[in-house]
């Protein structure tokens, strides 16, 4: 990965090259930001950069991912009661070597993992404390990536401390995150973090625009949905309709919340409807919950006559958006996000997707009929 093919960040990339240039790495790093800003492409330059300062062959190897002083760790589900990235790396590498933008549902979808809980496992640290024990391969640094750091447990967590606090000579480690809610204060404290902002609008629709089958009309609508995040970008390029799915799920979730408190026996209808949505993958069901909160935020200014900031509405299959935003206003809009936010948590901690979409689609008939 170079620093060109990288979108948007320049501010971003020549700090971190008058780093290396000055001899002023520091041996921890966080990058933290969604997967879609370029967590993962910058530290992927970043440690090719550092390696090509000691050794410019090496270069090719990084492009590959196979020069053997890089070592990447990424969340995984067990096999055998082993939960180690080794056994995993042909698919990440392969998805990596697709899009270094991929998230954590593509990463999902790659492994087929259906419900199972991605997670970085104790004894994933213990086989970096193996690796890193040893002297490097080309006689120069080691560096460790560690994608989605906040996805350890805390056993794991615990050990990475240890590691943290006392690195092998000559080794560098960059973790990136999401963000830091779930990370043990004490990592955060030994690393330099560095925020990883949304890609800025101009550069996205610069890179957009070297597709030269994109109408200028079509790159500002992607801009508007996209919200600087290049792998959002890519998949509104590829499809049109890549939200119709979830388009279908929040209009069936509002039309039923408005109807139970008139007709309880709707009831059994926001029941099937969690029972649906339980079935999808882990990360699914937090895309969607994503999906959710952006769409009650878009209601949010459509209700206060903010249409301008309103890049997207649901029009479709009978729905009333400008009916429907008159709902979501001051005295409610908070409540919802929390319940969104508190139910994400639940599923990040593997809580029971049943009773937590059951619990979240009938709590939002409650503050639908919340008047102002």
């Amino acid at each position: 990965m170079n620093w060109e093919q990288i979108v948007g960040h320049q501010h971003l990339k020549n700090i971190l090259q008058e780093s290396i240039d000055n001899g002023r790495v520091s041996h921890a790093q966080l990058f933290v930001g969604k997967d879609g800003y370029g967590t993962l492409p910058l530290a992927m330059a970043f440690a090719k950069e550092i390696l090509r300062k000691e050794n410019e062959a090496s270069c090719s190897k990084v492009d590959h991912l196979n020069h053997l002083d890089l070592h990447f760790s990424f969340p995984v589900f067990k096999v055998d009661k082993k939960g180690l990235s080794a056994a995993f790396f042909p698919e990440f590498r392969e998805m990596l070597l697709a899009n270094p933008y991929s998230n954590s549902e593509d990463w999902s979808a790659t492994l087929e993992s259906e419900n199972k809980q991605l997670t970085i496992y104790a004894e994933e640290v213990d086989e970096i404390n193996k690796k890193f024990a040893l002297k490097s391969f080309e006689g120069g640094s080691k560096i460790l990536i560690v994608w989605q750091a906040d996805k350890m447990n805390t056993d794991a967590a615990n050990k990475f401390l240890k590691f943290l606090e006392e690195p092998p000579k000559n080794t560098y480690i960059i973790l990136t995150a999401d963000n830091t809610n779930l990370m043990l204060q004490t990592i955060l404290s030994r690393t330099q973090i560095v925020e990883i902002p949304r890609i800025g609008d101009e550069d996205l629709a610069a890179f957009l625009r070297s597709n030269k089958k994109v109408y200028e009309e079509k790159i500002k609508s992607i801009i508007f949905q996209a919200q600087g995040n290049y792998n959002t970008a890519q998949k509104l390029l590829q499809t049109e309709n890549s939200d119709a799915e979830f388009e279908e799920l929040f209009v069936m979730w509002v039309r039923e919340a408005f109807q139970v408190k008139k007709k309880p026996e709707f009831l059994k209808n926001i029941v099937l409807w969690s029972r649906k949505i339980a079935q999808f993958s882990r990360e699914k069901q937090k895309s969607f919950l994503e999906y959710c909160s952006e769409m009650f935020r878009l209601a949010l200014l459509q209700n206060y006559g903010n249409d301008l900031l309103v890049y997207k509405k649901i029009e479709t299959g009978g729905f009333k958006w400008d009916s429907f935003s008159k709902f979501i206003h001051g005295a409610n809009i908070e409540a919802i996000l929390e319940e969104i936010s508190e139910a994400d948590y639940h599923l990040e901690r593997n809580g029971n997707a049943k009773i937590i979409w059951t619990d979240l689609g009938i709590k939002l008939s409650r503050y639908l009929h919340k008047s102002i």
